[in-house]
């Protein structure tokens, strides 16, 4: 193949259904296994067949329903409508890049969303007597970290159990799955960030009714999109827009109207995109239409802002360690090698989670940690993805807000902010997720390391940031005119710095004034800085922090007794 210059949309998938088609056939592959293309195009169709309805039914006859065709189109000049049409014909996604985003992270993510293919030809099925108006119960395929939703009415409100049978099929079987399901009492919700209310003060809305309609527009929208009839798409249009409009949602055919706009200030926002402590700014809004008037403002969700320990790991890399007992602050850096990976955190008497940090081209790019209790998890952390393993694998994208628990771990993910790690509810991290826009040659996406909560670990925690958890530091030598604030030693002359003598241990540690920031940023700390990658602060020195592999739990300190200390 050879650049020309052209799109040559329908040759490209011709090609690429007849590789895989011949690849299979020639191979030892399992008649079930699934079969998928991911096509790419900036373009509109330009070269060969350019006829839309025509592509559409070349790529049709050509797949036969055996190929599925993921579709991800980049930049303002692409077919968009012809991408979903053969995605949604072909048992397919569709995803949509701007050519001023990070156009590689998101098609990481694209990818991390579908390379596990788990199931295919899934259907769930309820007695048609019992259920009614239920949502697509027919999907063609189950990717690993993905959900399934279904929801519909039951007949009979007082129903105790609901019977379920499942049909699908992997590479190797088929799988068939009957159980009844008990039905619970709906509890009607108080308040759900992010829902409206009906004026007037009266009852909560019933929010599995806005998700049953919230399914349902989706399916008549490509319902929508995929029909040729004039009749019928009208028919379908008129539907979409009474159920959004009875149900206040922003469709392509309602209206939206905005109450309140968010400020525009020059801030840390313009070099980042989004701040990574606060996370996307949200914007108050209704939905109107033909005989609808603007109903109450909806409630501002969460805010993520995060408000947490200043001891932490941050830029390239900066630590910050906070002696509340003390009342001092101290600082320092880790000059080591592009590959790096360093301990952060180590806690084996409680199997608390051993902390393994990768650091690359200076900056923090992947963060893992490692429970061993009450199971062995694995937790790997990236600017783009979060991967939890604990005997199911599922990935997260950074992108989109979740919550998630497995085997007293929690993970949650508030959108190109931040990822917050919970550990039995007694040890607590918080990873600040750092983006770029327009990065100047030497930023690269990166993660910061804050710990939010360590009540759970023990007296032996160790690490770069842990062996000071439980410690206690004090200015033996002190500058002059300090006064009773050690944490905020006198400012400086021109030219001059404000020096003293930190005892921690046994170590008696050369120290400097500092000012450095954190969070993002967001917030300055006065700190006594200890130079030369802290030698005599921390026990041993920083090679002795080194890891193997990210999930390394072998330890120099800790239980077992130190070397050369």
């Amino acid at each position: 193949m050879s650049p020309t210059g052209g799109t040559d949309i329908n040759g490209a998938l011709q090609r690429a259904i007849r590789l895989l088609n011949d690849l299979v056939a020639h191979n030892d592959v399992e008649a079930r296994s699934v079969s998928l293309i991911v096509f790419l195009t900036d373009g509109k169709p330009t070269v060969g067949e350019t006829h839309t309805p025509q592509i559409l039914n070349n790529t049709r006859e050509a797949a036969r329903g055996q190929v599925c065709i993921f579709t991800v189109g980049i930049g303002d000049d692409v077919d968009f409508k012809l991408l979903e049409k053969l995605s949604l014909e072909n048992c397919g996604l569709t995803r949509r890049v701007q050519e001023d985003e990070d156009a590689g992270s998101q098609l990481i993510g694209f990818y991390d969303e579908i390379r596990t293919p788990l199931l295919s030809d899934i259907r769930v099925d309820y007695p048609p007597s019992l259920v009614e108006h239920a949502t697509r119960t027919l999907f063609p395929n189950y990717f690993n970290g993905s959900e399934i939703v279904i929801a519909g009415k039951l007949a009979d409100k007082g129903l105790g159990q609901l019977h379920v049978q499942v049909t699908a099929s992997n590479s190797k079987k088929f799988v068939l799955l009957k159980k009844d399901v008990p039905v619970e009492p709906r509890e009607v919700e108080s308040d759900v960030p992010g829902s409206s209310k009906p004026e007037g003060g009266g009852q909560d809305p019933n929010h599995l009714e806005r998700l049953w309609s919230y399914l349902t527009l989706k399916e008549l929208l490509s319902a929508w999109l995929q029909s040729d009839g004039e009749q019928d798409r009208e028919r379908l249009r008129q539907k979409v827009q009474a159920l959004a409009v009875d149900h206040r949602f922003l469709t392509p055919f309602t209206a939206l109207k905005l109450r309140k706009s968010a400020p525009q200030t020059a801030t840390l926002e313009d070099a980042y995109g989004v701040s990574a402590a606060t996370g996307p700014e949200t914007v108050t809004q209704s939905l109107r239409g033909a005989h609808l008037q603007p109903g109450p403002a909806l409630k501002k969700p969460y805010d993520p802002r995060i408000r947490i320990s200043k001891t932490s790991a941050d830029g390239d890399p900066h630590f910050v360690v906070d002696f509340p007992l003390s009342k001092l602050t101290v600082c320092f850096n880790i000059d080591g090698q592009p590959g790096d990976i360093l301990r952060l955190v180590s806690d084996h008497a409680d199997s608390a989670p051993p902390n393994g940090h990768k650091k690359q081209r200076t900056y923090f790019r992947t963060i893992t940690i490692l429970v061993n209790k009450p199971e062995r998890s694995y937790l790997e952390i990236t600017p783009n993805r979060v991967i939890l393993d604990g005997g199911d694998r599922l990935v997260l994208p950074c992108n989109q807000s979740t919550v998630v628990g497995s085997r007293g771990l929690e993970v949650s993910v508030s959108a190109n902010a931040n990822v917050t790690v919970t550990i039995q509810g007694t040890v607590a991290f918080v990873i600040l997720i750092h983006l770029y826009k327009k990065p100047a040659p030497y930023q690269r996406n990166h993660l910061g390391f804050y710990i939010a909560n360590s009540k759970g670990l023990s007296s032996s925690c160790h690490g770069l940031l842990g062996q000071f958890l439980n410690r206690e530091a004090r200015l033996t030598e002190e500058p002059a005119g300090l006064g009773k604030s050690p944490a905020k030693p006198p400012s400086p002359k021109a030219g001059e710095l404000s020096q003293a003598v930190l005892k921690v241990k046994d170590h008696q540690v050369p120290v400097v004034w500092k000012q450095r920031k954190i969070y993002n940023g967001e917030e300055q700390v006065d700190c006594w800085f200890a130079r030369n990658n802290a030698a005599d602060l921390i026990d041993g020195e920083y090679k002795d922090y080194l890891a193997a592999h990210p999930f390394d739990s072998e330890m120099a300190f800790g239980l077992r007794p130190s070397r050369g200390l």
